[in-house]
């Protein structure tokens, strides 16, 4: 074979000539031969007179194909093909030898080379190795630069995906509507509403909404796709947007009705559904005022309520599931003026397994339920006791507050940089009456310090961040305070309970100022940005308590701490 024939393959020769090649070979009569055959074919010949030597060059330079004698001194070339296979598994090596042994040709394969050649040396068999080695190395490029595509169009889906998933993610969120997020109720009756939404997806089968209705009711909704992936979720979604659709609808016209709430959302569903497919929701409407709740459960779990001497009562499903097929609907009441505590839930959450042989959780929801006091206490007892979560897991826990006959202590504070110093002083005086625990005292401290300069500064002075901000810069913002307190008559009034349950004392304690409050939907943003800087204060003050809650107007707050 002579190089005119090798132009045949025009590719392989113009690849062959950006290679460089090694020749270890201590024959200068057979490296003179290598010299003549391969300087038309390749970019640079390395020579080496032994296998150390070599080895050296191998690893200073950049080789891109290696052709080694197996006689040499110092280091025969199955031993320089062995160290450098201890690093280089891919290297073309090509193997010359006058010996015929079995043993070094098996050696030879199990050290993976690549091609033999049997001396003499015939220039035509270098020469046809060489283009092979070329070859393979041309596939092997090939095969790297489709699997480098590939990657990177993987990445690329992965990122479009994860983009994709956020986006979705964030849909949902705006779906499920909370009226309640990080506020009391405190109209008829004082409530803390707080709400555990767990999605094993990210498109999620459990979706969950709560409504404040007027003065005295509000709505909460559970729903729960009994199939799985995206069929479900998409139905559930649908259904929820529908749902909250209707309650604006009626709010906007002053005619909130639930039997037609329930009504118009089966009517909107069932075509949507597939033959198959079927929902389970929960329709629960509280009233305050008449203590009372009205439901309609469509193959839910049990809800569990707590009465005031401590029993747990179980109000199970009235309807059958929904599906494309169900014509009517049932609507039950009950008192609820003996009730304390509410846990509406879905059944990714009883259905999960424990750390407990063969047992579900449903086997100690009630007990777990009757020692909590709040929510994130129901949540650890869930968490400790399953392995991990197996399905969606949504839950409302409601606790009704009495606040009436727990005050352990009130007072008023002028709107003033000393009645700030005052009322710390006087909130640590307290605080040293229930415990010796430094790091719980310093953590209502820290709660209570930041809520009352918010109560004083953003309250009572009427200063927005934005002003704050600005007069921070400008280094007046202690000198505009201090001159706008002068004139300011309004006054900022705690009010600390202690509300005694399941062998731990509760400090619940209340900031409420004279102000004009504020919009309290701003706080779904802070807590879902916690870097950001407005409301800083506001995230600290949750991360250091059992929770936060802000009426309706956003002019009193209310935090807990366990003793």
């Amino acid at each position: 074979m002579t190089k005119e024939s090798i132009e045949i393959d025009k590719q392989v020769l113009q690849h062959m000539k950006s290679l460089t090649l090694l020749c270890v070979e201590d024959d200068p009569t057979t490296n003179l031969l290598y010299q003549s055959i391969f300087e038309d074919f390749v970019k640079e010949i390395i020579f080496s007179q032994d296998g150390e030597a070599g080895y050296e060059k191998y690893i200073s330079n950049d080789i891109d194909i290696i052709i080694s004698d197996y006689s040499m001194p110092k280091l025969n070339g199955l031993g320089l093909i062995e160290k450098i296979r201890s690093s280089d598994k891919n290297i073309p090596i090509i193997l010359v030898s006058a010996i015929r042994d079995v043993d070094i040709i098996v050696k030879a394969l199990q050290l993976n080379v690549n091609n033999f050649i049997k001396k003499p040396i015939i220039k035509k068999e270098v020469i046809s190795s060489l283009e092979a080695i070329s070859k393979l190395i041309i596939a092997d490029k090939y095969l790297q630069e489709q699997d480098n595509a590939k990657i990177q169009e993987l990445q690329k889906k992965d990122k479009y995906t994860s983009y994709q998933e956020d986006l979705a993610f964030a849909k949902q969120l705006n779906i499920l509507r909370n009226d309640f997020y990080y506020k009391m109720i405190n109209t008829e009756c004082t409530a803390l509403v707080d709400f555990s939404y767990q999605p094993l997806d990210i498109l999620s089968g459990d979706a969950y909404s709560a409504r404040k209705i007027d003065n005295s009711r509000t709505f909460y909704l559970v729903v729960d796709g009994m199939w799985k992936g995206i069929s479900a979720s998409l139905s559930s979604m649908l259904v929820t947007s529908f749902i909250n659709h209707t309650i604006d609808k009626m709010q906007d016209s002053n005619n909130f009705n639930f039997h037609r709430l329930i009504d118009e959302s089966l009517e909107y569903i069932k075509p949507i559904l597939l033959e198959e497919e079927a929902l389970s929701i929960d329709y629960i409407l509280l009233d305050c005022t008449k203590e009372n709740m009205q439901y309609s459960k469509f193959a839910m779990p049990a809800i569990l309520l707590q009465s005031k001497d401590m029993q747990i009562i179980k109000l199970k499903s009235n309807n059958a599931p929904i599906s494309k097929y169900i014509r009517d609907f049932k609507i039950s009441e009950y008192d609820t003026s003996d009730i304390t505590k509410f846990l509406f839930y879905s059944d990714g959450m009883i259905e999960n397994s424990t750390r407990f042989k063969d047992k579900l959780y449903i086997e100690y929801i009630e007990k777990d339920f009757l020692d909590s006091f709040t929510k994130d206490g129901m949540r650890e007892r869930l968490h400790w006791k399953i392995n991990k979560a197996e399905d969606d897991i949504t839950f409302i826990f409601i606790n009704k507050l009495n606040l009436v006959n727990s005050i352990i202590a009130k007072q008023s504070f002028e709107t003033s940089m000393d009645d700030i110093d005052n009322a710390n002083e006087w909130y640590a005086n307290i605080w040293d009456t229930f415990t010796n625990s430094s790091k719980i005292i310093y953590n209502a401290s820290i709660v209570f310090t930041e809520l009352f300069m918010n109560a004083y500064e953003h309250g009572n002075l009427g200063l927005d961040s934005q002003s704050k901000h600005k007069l921070i810069e400008q280094d007046t913002y202690l000198e505009t305070l201090l001159e706008q307190q002068e004139t300011c008559e309004k006054k900022i009034h705690v009010t600390i309970n202690k509300i005694v349950y399941n062998s731990s004392d509760y400090i619940i304690t209340r900031i409420e100022d004279d102000g004009e409050g504020f919009d309290t939907q701003i706080l779904s943003q802070i807590f879902r940005n916690s870097k950001a800087f407005n409301g800083r204060g506001v995230f600290v003050s949750r991360s250091s308590s059992l929770g936060i809650y802000y009426n309706t107007k956003g002019n009193s707050v209310l935090f807990l701490h366990r003793v």
